[in-house]
């Protein structure tokens, strides 16, 4: 393939994890040799469906996952899976923006190509350290938040870069810290170092959606701050809860008034 919209479905449409992340390196590398034009004669991206996905795991209601704790084995690999999914997930996110959103600037498609990049190196991480713990992706059930999230907004660039990469992805900049604390507490630095690396280099994969976002918001002639408010009632009403993470999420674009204003609806 030589176009990268053509490179970004096929990673998309990739149901194994295994042809996701080969493809997803290729592009990328691709990409960065400059190996593949974005041309206006590029068919329109096709209406959002459900990205390529191996038959397991089981998608399920988030009420029916099974609550484990750390201090086991089995529970952690259950974290661990659970973490892993969300790397999935974030692969198919990142090429969705490149697929979907049209007549941006190279640096947009430059910044989720390299997003898509990240997330498969962190996949195959946390899958690896599954493996020690005798499990592989599949074997627990998870859920699909996050795409459901991207159809919401398949018809809204700004929307998409409001909500998923600075509501539902900024999450693991509040949760995460804690979980490496618990982890190390029980002498698991090999995860703790794998959910460190990946906090720091979340916080940058947020920083491209705040960027984003105020990117459109500026085009669009509307102020950021009443425009994040408004989609968060509209799209994540009740949703939120503290405590927020005010130095990661301050690197990773929000301001003091935003913080203030999730602290107020968390």
């Amino acid at each position: 393939m030589d176009s990268l919209y053509a490179a970004a479905h096929a990673c998309l449409s990739a149901s194994a994890p295994d042809d996701k992340i080969a493809l997803t390196f290729a592009a990328a590398d691709a990409y960065a040799r400059g190996a593949l034009a974005v041309g206006v004669d590029d068919p329109l991206p096709e209406p959002i469906r459900m990205p390529g996905r191996p038959a397991l795991p089981r998608l399920v209601h988030p009420r029916e996952l099974s609550k484990r704790g750390l201090g086991s084995p089995q529970g952690r690999a259950a974290f661990i899976h659970s973490i892993a999914h969300i790397e999935l997930n974030a692969i198919d996110l990142a090429w969705d923006a490149v697929y979907r959103f049209r007549g941006l600037p190279e640096r947009f498609l430059a910044d989720w190509v390299g997003v898509a990049a990240d997330e498969a190196r962190h996949f195959q991480l946390l899958r690896a350290r599954l493996g020690d713990f005798g499990h592989g992706y599949g074997d627990f059930d998870a859920h699909n938040g996050l795409w459901e999230m991207a159809e919401k907004t398949a018809h809204d660039g700004l929307a998409r870069m409001a909500l998923v990469p600075r509501v539902l992805e900024a999450r693991g900049l509040d949760v995460t810290p804690a979980m490496i604390l618990k982890l190390r507490a029980l002498g698991d630095e090999q995860t703790a170092g794998i959910l460190e690396l990946i906090l720091r280099e979340e916080v940058a994969h947020v920083a491209a959606g705040s960027h984003w976002f105020r990117w459109y918001c500026e085009c669009a002639g509307v102020d950021p701050s009443v425009r994040f408010r408004q989609l968060l009632d509209e799209y994540a009403h009740g949703s939120l809860r503290g405590p927020f993470n005010r130095d990661a999420r301050l690197a990773a674009g929000f301001d003091a008034g935003e913080l203030e204003m999730l602290e107020g609806l968390g």
